[in-house]
């Protein structure tokens, strides 16, 4: 049913949404904050990946292990690394299924930021006093904190807003951290030579302090929609067993189908980053100021781009035609732009069907999903969800960047025919996703009261 904010101009539908629904302004700020504090870090970590001072990411017992066979490990950087996160990224998996098993929401919730607070509070030792090997744990920490923290946020806006509120204010909420997005990045442009990389993790570390206070505020919103719709509260303990993210992403065939995407997506993203910095590093080989400008530039771009259709476009779409368009739409473009560069792999080009990849995804792939959580278990939004966002992502990331390594030695022409295939598999799982999520409560042939609540 439409709303009745629906036919007014933008602006005034936006602030209509603000004063109709106080936790949208929490919900924004929080992730606001939290894509702030994570785009002050990540230049940090991107110039860790590539920096060629092996001893500033190795620790010094492998870089001498290595030089004594005769390796570099510089040729292997960005392998190892998304080898070790996804070491450590199957360590940590069952440890915060035990968590969100045995503590209620109030108690995981802070806990997980206490965490990463600390943990940056010793990264900022390790940088003021230059020890070795703080580049591969800096790398490994940062990218399990992007997952980590973005998939606890959207598990908890599933606490806080139902189907209808999802698809009225998701588009908001992602702006909101599209913004966080742009800033993040022009803090550290501004502030790492003033006041160096160990203080900038103090300006992250103060925006992490920010979203705990937001999970505090939002917490009532909460439990009234958890009331009103006669769900379990998420002031108890979920219960059941730590790998029960995992059981039920092998049991269910609509988590096994949003793995799927998630698994195939990060595929295409991983072909295209990876030959990008292949390009990138034949084209600015001894200019790493205008390799940083270009990856700024490209930031850049699929950050205006998202925050453009998440404001004019995304709410619309997922109003009046559902998840589907929103899902199907990042395939489609994402199979378009690799045929394109199969046929012409210029790097102008791969500049291009990356921010439409990226943006696309960002303004419309994540905003799908996201909403199809609102109407599932809280077992499924805190326990498979994270399974998915974390262990299937990551198991992607070291798949596809092994296969790119492989690929490349057939040139680029071939990488992108791969990307293609993949493309073509990420589409048909989008496609499978929208028939399956059909049959939840909320949709078409949903019925209420449905087991999954």
């Amino acid at each position: 049913m439409p709303h009745a904010g629906d036919t007014k101009p933008g602006l005034a539908r936006f602030r209509g949404a603000l004063a109709e629904s106080p936790p949208l302004w929490w919900a924004m700020l929080y992730f606001f904050c939290l894509l702030t504090g994570y785009y002050v870090l990540r230049p940090v970590r991107d110039a860790m990946g590539a920096s060629s001072d092996a001893l500033a990411v190795f620790p010094r017992a492998w870089v001498a292990w290595a030089d004594a066979r005769g390796w570099d490990l510089r040729d292997f950087t960005l392998q190892l690394l998304f080898t070790g996160t996804f070491l450590v990224m199957l360590v940590l998996q069952p440890l915060y299924g035990a968590l969100v098993a045995r503590f209620p929401r109030r108690v995981f919730l802070p806990v997980v930021y206490a965490v990463f607070i600390a943990c940056l509070m010793a990264f900022y030792l390790a940088f003021d006093r230059q020890v070795a090997g703080r580049g591969v744990a800096f790398f490994i920490f940062t990218a399990v904190f992007n997952l980590f923290a973005v998939t606890v946020f959207w598990s908890f806006m599933a606490d806080v807003f139902d189907d209808a509120h999802a698809k009225r204010y998701y588009g908001y909420i992602g702006a909101a951290g599209t913004v966080g997005a742009l800033l993040g990045p022009a803090i550290t442009r501004t502030l790492a030579e003033r006041v160096g990389v160990a203080n900038l993790l103090l300006v992250s570390i103060a925006f992490l302090g920010a979203c705990v206070v937001c999970i505090f505020q939002l917490r009532p919103w909460a439990l009234r929609r958890e009331r009103a719709h006669g769900e379990a509260s998420g002031e108890h303990a979920i219960g059941g067993s730590v790998w029960a993210g995992l059981q039920l992403v092998w049991r269910e065939p609509l988590l096994r189908a949003l793995a799927l995407l998630m698994f195939f997506g990060v595929g295409v993203g991983t072909l295209l980053y990876n030959e990008q910095a292949a390009i990138v590093r034949h084209l600015f080989a001894a200019d790493a100021a205008g390799a940083t400008t270009y990856f700024a530039n490209i930031d850049l771009a699929i950050n205006l781009l998202a925050i453009t259709v998440q404001l004019l476009f995304t709410r619309w779409l997922l109003r009046t035609h559902g998840v589907g368009p929103a899902l199907l739409l990042p395939g489609i473009l994402v199979l378009f732009g690799f045929c394109l560069l199969a046929a012409s792999p210029f790097p102008m080009l791969v500049a291009v069907v990356q921010v439409v990849t990226r943006g696309g995804e960002f303004a419309l792939g994540k905003p799908g999903r996201e909403t199809i959580y609102t109407r599932v278990a809280r077992e499924w939004r805190y326990k498979a969800k994270a399974a998915i966002d974390t262990f299937v992502y990551r198991t992607g990331d070291v798949s596809f960047v092994w296969l790119h390594k492989a690929l490349s030695l057939f040139g680029s022409r071939i990488v992108f025919l791969a990307g293609a295939g993949l493309a073509c598999a990420f589409t048909l799982c989008a496609w499978r996703v929208v028939r399956l999520q059909r049959t939840l409560p909320g949709a078409s042939g949903g019925q209420p009261g449905d087991p999954t609540r």
